[in-house]
């Protein structure tokens, strides 16, 4: 896809209004043409169909990475992940599934964006419970969710309530909290250098499909990929499953030593068993993605 590198992109120096005034010139597709354009490039690996489409779409990536202000990383290389995501998105799309292009990308778009937050935050580290994952990227929401919008420490009710919310201890929503307070841009904020601008970060960021983008926003895709996951283990045999469960997927994993004599084998077989069922796993799981148009994490 060598037209991508025709893409605009956000840089520090150029400043993100000036982005927004170029990607805003590319027409949205009506459905039809959207359609046709997918067919293209599927059938023909047509470049330029790619293309379009991926431009018709980099306000919707740039509205989603908007969602993920305030972790202390630059907004241009949020919005860049947020395109990479896209142009995924755009190249696996499977126009004869019945939905539109702006639907499948929304999976693809949040999920290159968190794997970049995630590789770039150094409170989140590789053996980070999928719950405390949870917590990082939805603290924001279940605040605004019950009206706790002040800075500094939570109400002890408020921790509590979302605690239970999240399925995370207190004590991790007290310290997550602590470690992401800081200022927030707002999208209420004047776009600009003129003293005189009125123009919003909100207004250049138009919804590709309201309703689709709604309903995909209220879903839950933790419980999704959960969901996903506990289909996936059904193709490990039970000493698999109870070995991977216990090695990757407790928020207290066991040692291989503990295991080789749970199992009365090695610790090298234990490890081996571990490894195999985790690509099996893995495998599985990146064709339920496939089937259901989301990208595979495990």
């Amino acid at each position: 896809m060598s037209n991508y590198a025709n893409l605009p992109a956000p840089t520090p120096e150029g400043g993100l209004n000036r982005y927004m005034q170029e990607i805003r010139k590319f027409p949205l597709l009506e459905p039809e043409e959207e359609y046709m354009l997918a067919k293209r490039w599927v059938e023909e690996q047509d470049t330029a169909a790619a293309h379009k489409m991926v431009t018709s779409h980099l306000r919707l990536a740039a509205k989603i990475a908007m969602g993920y202000r305030g972790y202390g990383l630059p907004q241009a290389e949020v919005i860049s992940e947020a395109n990479v995501g896209l142009m995924q998105a755009v190249k696996r799309f499977d126009p004869e599934k019945g939905f539109r292009l702006a639907t499948y990308a929304m999976w693809w778009i949040r999920a290159s964006i968190q794997e970049y937050i995630l590789r770039s935050w150094s409170l989140v580290k590789l053996g980070t419970t999928s719950a405390q994952k949870k917590l990082f990227f939805n603290l924001r929401k279940a605040k605004a969710r019950i009206g706790a919008l002040e800075e500094g420490d939570l109400h002890p009710d408020n921790v509590k309530q979302i605690a239970h919310d999240l399925g995370v201890t207190e004590a991790e929503v007290i310290s997550m909290n602590r470690r992401m307070s800081g200022g927030d841009a707002s999208l209420n904020a004047t776009v600009g250098s003129d003293a005189d601008s009125t123009m919003q970060w909100q207004d250049w960021l138009e919804d590709e499909d309201a309703n689709q983008a709604a309903d995909y926003e209220e879903r839950d895709e933790m419980d999704a990929r959960r969901e996903m996951l506990v289909e996936a283990m059904s193709v490990l045999n039970e000493r698999e499953r109870d070995i991977l469960t216990q090695r990757r997927l407790s928020d207290e994993t066991i040692t291989l030593e503990d295991l080789s004599a749970q199992y009365d084998v090695s610790r090298e077989r234990i490890r081996q068993i571990e490894v195999r069922a985790f690509e099996k796993l893995q495998k599985r799981m990146r064709e339920l993605a496939s089937e259901k148009g989301m990208m595979a994490t495990a």
